[in-house]
């Protein structure tokens, strides 16, 4: 089982909220909660252990994000391709990805983790400059890898019939 699955499998991703993620209204919205997070992190200096009520709903959106939103009445939009590959991503130790999409995810799921450890050690010493630099990084990273899990789909799709059918 991928480290990926695995974390799907914790937020508890079946296939109807697979389905409802691939709108892109839960793609792109979901781009708030670091954001949301890091200041409600942050808030801390201003309302003590007060802040745990702000993380605590920055924690519930980051996992009710993909559950909100109905299924999309097509999934041919960027976005929602970028969910599909994710999931074809995820099945690679069942179904192989060509060689060519092997290293790049890797490499920027270890740039996001990179841009993530930045994130937490400015928000430990309070750094402005180094918490946004790390929010940067983690979201460009992000892009990237959407973009390269749609390239994945669009690789993919005919190589099972399972993926065809995510496509409408």
């Amino acid at each position: 089982m991928t480290v990926e699955r695995k974390i799907a499998n914790t937020f508890h991703m079946d296939e109807e909220t697979w389905a409802r993620h691939a709108n892109p209204w839960s793609v792109w919205t979901r781009f708030t909660v670091l954001p949301i997070l890091i200041l409600a992190i942050w808030s801390r200096v201003w309302l003590g252990w007060g802040s745990l009520a702000p993380i605590a709903i920055a924690l519930l959106w980051m996992w009710i994000n993909p559950r909100i939103f109905a299924k999309p009445q097509s999934t041919h939009h960027w976005a929602s391709k970028g969910v599909l590959g994710e999931r074809v991503w995820l099945n690679r130790d069942t179904v192989p990805v060509p060689l060519h999409h092997q290293q790049v995810p890797n490499v920027l799921s270890l740039v996001s983790v990179i841009g993530m450890v930045a994130v937490v050690w400015g928000l430990v010493t309070l750094d402005g400059c180094l918490t946004p630099l790390g929010c940067a990084l983690v979201y460009l990273s992000k892009l990237w890898f959407i973009d390269r899990m749609v390239w994945l789909y669009e690789d993919m799709k005919q190589a099972h019939s399972q993926y065809q059918s995510w496509l409408y």
